[in-house]
């Protein structure tokens, strides 16, 4: 109590905490120094001032003595009581006079205990203590009034003893609080074990998730870059192209400009002639002496009868032929960047063996084939060709292309075929029927390139200079092309179809062999 009086004596009246640097008037109250200069600057305006206290008034504002003692008492007090403005937990309940931290509570007496009070605090079997709490009725049976000791395993809830003796738990499995606690935390360590790994595994899903969004930005950096160096390429042919027209289109102009003028200069020569002529005759018309008219040459000797007919102008139609040229030449070179250019994908052409006729050997890495002469002892089934052809996968959709190199052969096919084509007789040849398209080439056709659809061969007037061909499908479009990859890539043919079933990359090859060396899936084109 005496603490408690000392602690309301030390208040100033103005802030109503502890003294802080305390002063005197001259009326004998204190205050803070703080707090009473603050008074004085509120009233300096009124002409006098007051104390907070007494309000007795003051003309002018009195000198402000330190309290020493005051000071001093305020120091020792604080000094005694280091710990009581840090109390913020459970307090005992029995310490009225300043909160004292408690350290259990009973749940009996629903009390809260220091350290002194619990030393003299009843130690019978009722009296139990828990670590210290504020909700102490929540530990107690709320029919009863006893405390909860059991664990109900059957309505799995905490009870006292009379519920298991006499109350609606009568009968059940009980178990003591500590024991159904342990065996509950025993579960729960099960399952914390369980997350433990869960989460352990989700973590390492996102260092893997992560790790594929790393090679996946690495692999994005990569094609931008691949892709800007590509259209640069790109942008470079199209104005070497665009130099080569308009250079073809002033050379042909100049020529036509020149052959016009020597035939319009032969025509003004022409025109001459003829006005002279034309005055001859009228001059004779005009006479009026018979005898004079009839002496004159006749009109047939003053005309040439071999230009009669024609207008000498040579047959100069060479405006048409250049500008179609031209376009020709044109149409051609963005046809070549087309090919050249087609994007790289993650396509890839594998030769299938259980097509490949005995007498083809399929390598390791289904990349070639090589004709033998021994003849391989493989099953007959009606998948496999009885010639030296072979098929690859399935294309059903997209933009496709493929190269192909040949090697010391007398006579190669290479195309695209329905997977229902026959796979026996003449009419098994890719090409020879209305369900593949071939091109050939080889010395049996004097190195001469042929295509060939439903049996009708067509040649054409190019002459081997590569043993590399490209193979572009456009299968939406219904377009099957064929190119040399000579310097610069030549077109050699397109078939224009519309496809109605899923097409295979087909191939017949005889004393030599032929190699995949490249596959795509084409993104983007001119």
């Amino acid at each position: 109590m005496a603490s408690a009086y000392l602690r309301h004596e030390l208040d100033c009246s103005i802030c109503k905490d502890i003294y802080t640097d305390p002063v005197t008037l001259r009326c004998g109250h204190n205050f803070c120094r703080g707090c009473i200069d603050g008074v004085r600057d509120t009233e300096g305006g009124y002409g006098e001032y007051s104390c907070p206290e007494c309000r007795a008034t003051f003309q002018k504002w009195p000198p402000l003595q330190k309290n020493i003692t005051l000071c001093n008492v305020v120091e020792n007090f604080l000094s005694t009581q280091p710990h009581q403005e840090e109390i913020t937990g459970i307090c005992c309940t029995y310490c009225v006079d300043s909160p004292v931290p408690a350290v259990r509570s009973c749940l009996h007496c629903e009390a809260s205990l220091c350290d002194k009070h619990l030393r003299v605090h009843s130690k019978g079997p009722e009296h139990v203590f828990t670590d210290p709490s504020t909700s102490l009725e929540t530990r107690k049976c709320s029919v009863h009034k006893k405390i909860l000791e059991y664990y109900c395993t059957e309505d799995a809830a905490c009870i006292c003893v009379s519920c298991s003796l006499a109350g609606e738990h009568q009968g059940h499995q009980v178990e003591m609080l500590d024991n159904a606690s342990e065996k509950k935390k025993k579960k729960l360590r099960n399952v914390l074990q369980k997350l433990i790994t869960k989460r352990k595994k989700t973590e390492e899903r996102v260092r893997s998730l992560e790790e594929q969004r790393r090679k996946a930005q690495e692999k994005a950096s990569r094609e931008t870059e691949r892709v800007t160096a590509r259209f640069i390429d790109i942008r470079r042919w199209v104005d070497d192209l665009e130099k080569r027209v308009l250079s073809d289109i002033s050379r042909w102009e100049e020529q036509v400009s020149l052959s016009l003028s020597d035939v319009i200069q032969n025509l003004e020569i022409k025109k001459d002639e003829l006005s002279r002529k034309m005055r001859d005759i009228e001059e004779m018309c005009n006479m009026t002496d018979p005898l004079t008219v009839l002496q004159e040459p006749d009109i047939g000797d003053l005309c040439d009868p071999e230009e009669d007919g024609g207008d000498d102008t040579g047959g100069h139609d060479g405006g048409d032929r250049g500008a179609e040229l031209i376009s020709h030449t044109l149409s051609a070179m963005i046809r070549d960047i087309n090919v050249t250019f087609y994007g790289e994908g993650p396509a890839d052409i594998l030769l299938d063996l259980n097509t490949a006729g005995n007498n083809l050997l399929i390598s390791d890495d289904q990349k070639t084939a090589t004709w033998t002469e021994i003849t391989e002892n493989r099953p007959e089934t009606a998948e496999r060709f009885l010639y030296y052809q072979v098929m690859s996968g399935t294309f059903t959709s997209g933009r496709h292309y493929w190269d192909v190199e040949i090697r010391g052969s007398v006579l190669w096919i290479v195309g695209m075929c329905y997977p229902s084509v026959a796979r026996r007789g003449r009419q098994s040849h890719i090409g020879d029927n209305n369900k593949s398209w071939s091109l050939y080439g080889g010395l049996w056709c004097n190195n001469q390139y042929l295509v060939r659809h439903d049996s009708k061969v067509i040649p054409l007037p190019h002459q081997m200079s590569s043993d590399r061909v490209r193979i572009c499908l456009d299968y939406e479009a219904g377009q099957l092309s064929f190119y040399e990859l000579c310097d610069p890539i030549r077109h050699l043919h397109t078939f224009t179809a519309a496809f109605s079933e899923p097409l295979h990359a087909a191939l017949c090859v005889c004393k030599g062999s032929i190699s995949i060396s490249g596959g795509a899936a084409v993104r983007n084109a001119i």
